[in-house]
């Protein structure tokens, strides 16, 4: 009765279910492939909750949906299919595939997923272990390995390019040396241990901003540790950390498009960059620079401060007053600054935009104006070709010769005009 009261208060007092995870299944030894006759052992790992039982926790076995008599923490078995096992209380363990074969020859793979970085080990072996000589491995029907005896194949850090259909080939003394025999092709997965990183930047505080490397871990692998580095063009402006984030110094802000980053194992036996950062769309992030800019194409005129529309060509000459460009003799007064602001002042912000349709009138002027600027051409051409003709084109002798303004229309090119 102690015992009972013991486990009594040992189980939680809210009543609900723990929720536990799915027990490990291994394979002793560690290959999926064996001879016929042999026998290997199972092993179930997990959680096991306490309850308020006397009996010992039982372990439940499947091969295929068939459930086994055996209850166990370890069970030996030599029939081929598909095995899990379950604690009470948790989910069913992941599965493992054990195959039998009554073949010369056998090429054995880990039971276990491998991962990027993860050592890859395979096994030629013959027929109870008698002696594989001019030992060759193959991938996708190529030859990737050759060994005088037998050995394993093995690849100290996989990568995702080691994936393939495997298969080996070699002689056997039975008792005198056989012709070369073949293994049944076996495929071979490496898996990813975690995805290409994603570079995000974010806003933190006026003119900065922060990058975030993104990834994420295989279920399976969410303990291993990853490090983070952050890059501007070529130059490591952060090397690998812990941390995945990186603030950009506020004078390298307007620089966000040249910075990546780099997520590594502890080892560095996998390392993945990413792409050029993801940065926030025009309506979700205002632009880092202090000068407004839209994107190149077709768009509205801006709004001045006096809600007037202004137009994104030079502005036009009042049709009052003579162009400074087309005076002659005229000098010039320097780059002058836009209406509606003074010289030295600082750019308006920009306003919402106007639709894009013209304002009523406003072809006219620029009309107009295109018809005086031919006008003023054409009497300057008649001015210099009247003092290229010489003295008889000289006025006579007491009368006055009228030079008209440049801007002033000469009865020739009123004429013409009209």
């Amino acid at each position: 009765m102690w015992t009972l009261a013991a486990l009594l208060l040992l189980v939680p007092s809210s009543g609900h279910a723990v929720a536990l995870e799915k027990p490990t299944l291994s394979l002793h030894p560690p290959w999926t492939t064996i001879f016929k006759g042999e026998r290997v052992t199972l092993q179930c790992d997990g959680h096991h909750p306490l309850v308020v039982e006397l009996r010992p926790i039982s372990t439940l076995w499947y091969l295929g949906h068939l459930l086994l008599p055996s209850h166990g923490r370890s069970i030996e078995v030599q029939t081929p299919g598909v095995y899990r096992c379950q604690t009470r209380g948790a989910p069913v363990s992941d599965p493992v595939h054990l195959s039998v074969s009554n073949d010369w020859l056998i090429l054995q793979v880990p039971y276990a997923p491998v991962f990027e970085g993860e050592p890859l080990v395979l096994r030629c072996r013959g027929w109870y272990d008698k002696a594989v000589h001019k030992l060759h491995y193959y991938r996708d029907g190529r030859a990737v390995r050759y060994f005088g005896s037998g050995a394993n194949y093995s690849v100290p850090q996989a990568r995702a390019g080691d994936s393939g259909r495997y298969q080996c080939s070699g002689t056997m003394r039975l008792p005198v040396e056989s012709a070369p025999m073949f293994s049944a092709p076996v495929a071979v997965t490496v898996r990813e241990l975690f995805a290409a990183p994603v570079l995000r930047a974010e806003r933190a505080g006026p003119g900065g901003a922060v990058l975030r490397c993104e990834t994420r871990l295989h279920p399976r692998r969410r303990a291993v540790p990853l490090q983070f580095a952050f890059y501007k063009h070529s130059r490591a402006v952060r090397r690998f950390d812990w941390a995945a984030e990186y603030r950009v110094p506020e004078a390298e802000a307007d620089e966000l498009e040249a910075h990546w980053c780099e997520a590594a194992t502890a080892s560095r036996s996998v390392r993945k960059r990413s792409a050029w950062p993801q940065l926030p769309g025009r309506g979700e992030w205002p632009p880092l620079a202090p000068l407004c800019t839209r994107p190149a194409g077709p768009k509205a005129a801006p709004l001045a401060p006096g809600n007037q529309p202004l137009s994104s060509r030079k502005a036009l000459p009042s049709t009052s007053a003579p162009s400074v460009i087309s005076a002659p003799n005229a000098t010039s007064a320097g780059p002058r600054a836009p209406a509606g602001r003074a010289p030295g002042a600082a750019p308006a912000a920009c306003a919402p935009q106007a639709p894009l349709e013209p304002a009523a009138g406003a072809l006219k002027p620029e009309v107009d104006l295109l018809l005086r600027e031919i006008r003023l051409l054409k009497g300057l051409l008649s001015q210099v070709v009247l003092e290229m003709r010489g003295p008889q084109a000289a006025p006579e002798p007491g009368t006055a010769r009228e030079t008209a303004a440049p801007w002033a229309e000469s009865p020739e090119t009123s004429a013409a005009g009209s």
